[in-house]
């Protein structure tokens, strides 16, 4: 591998062969087997353990051999191009992630329910599928077929903890983009206090969802297996609340790197991708509350 000259924009970094791939993969296979056990009650939820503590090691280790790599100044601008392009490609994979589920939301809602309820071809939908079955959203059912039509249960008001949530989040979006500036300005001060605020605000937001999570079971009887409602509410709100703690603890990584003295004017683009993730994720929340939450 040439490293005589690094920052020649006609040389392209080859990082050497690296073992963390191979932790990487070991690591999330011992998850998985330990989900499988826990699932089918073979074992406990300690079963999960082994397989976080060693993605949480693989983790550690190769975000040091990345940021030393970059702090010696390997990288050039050909390759932080190259970096710009897999996190764009990476955020439109979320997109269509996300994208997904909301589609299953709408097809269950506007066109799904509907037709069960009689809309359309009654006779087949009626007399065959489900005789009695009323269309109406929020819906536990169809009885039978994963919903509890002998149970009643309770929305989540969303002018409560979610409308507090978005506020959290809207506020997050203002504080990195100030430390952004602040960044770019080579006002440290600045951009280590609202880096920080934005990583408590986002740990926030995580502890009043498990908290609306938890209200949830107990109280309104709101559950995964609460028929379509239920899994197209916990799936979408569960998944944007786990890149939501995967963002916290990227930003509380930047934000530690900061502390370090790392990162200049010029040069940052690990605060840039973290801070177009973050974005992508207030935009999501944004969704969810106007299209789960609210209407």
């Amino acid at each position: 591998m040439d490293l005589a000259h690094p920052h020649d924009a006609n040389k392209y970094y080859i990082p050497t062969p690296s073992h963390w791939p191979i932790v990487g993969a070991v690591s999330l296979f011992t998850m998985m087997l330990g989900a499988v056990c826990y699932l089918n009650d073979m074992t406990g939820a300690w079963s999960l353990l082994p397989g976080a503590a060693l993605l949480i090691f693989m983790f550690s280790g190769w975000f040091h051999t990345v940021i030393g790599e970059s702090q010696h100044g390997t990288y050039n601008l050909q390759v932080d191009r190259s970096f710009r392009m897999g996190m764009m490609w990476f955020i439109f994979s979320e997109v269509m992630f996300f994208a997904a589920f909301f589609g299953a939301l709408f097809y269950a809602r506007r066109l799904a329910v509907p037709w069960l309820g009689g809309e359309g071809v009654k006779i087949f939908n009626n007399l065959v599928l489900w005789p009695g079955f009323e269309s109406h959203w929020p819906t536990n059912g169809p009885g039978h077929v994963g919903g509890r039509a002998d149970s009643t249960f309770s929305t989540i008001p969303a002018f409560g903890v979610p409308a507090l949530n978005t506020a959290i989040l809207l506020t997050s979006g203002l504080t990195v983009t100030i430390a952004h500036h602040a960044l770019r300005a080579g006002k440290r001060p600045v951009l280590m206090v609202f880096l920080a605020a934005t990583f408590i605000l986002g740990f926030s937001f995580v502890a009043l969802q498990a908290h609306e999570y938890g209200e949830a079971y107990r109280e309104l009887g709101l559950r995964l297996s609460t028929g379509v409602y239920g899994s197209t509410f916990f799936m979408l709100t569960g998944f944007h609340g786990l890149h939501v703690t995967i963002g916290a603890i990227m930003l509380l990584i930047i934000w530690l790197r900061v502390l370090n003295g790392h990162f200049t004017p010029n040069r940052h683009f690990a605060f840039e991708a973290v801070s177009w993730y973050w974005h992508f994720v207030d935009v999501v929340w944004l969704g969810l509350f106007i299209f789960v939450y609210w209407l």
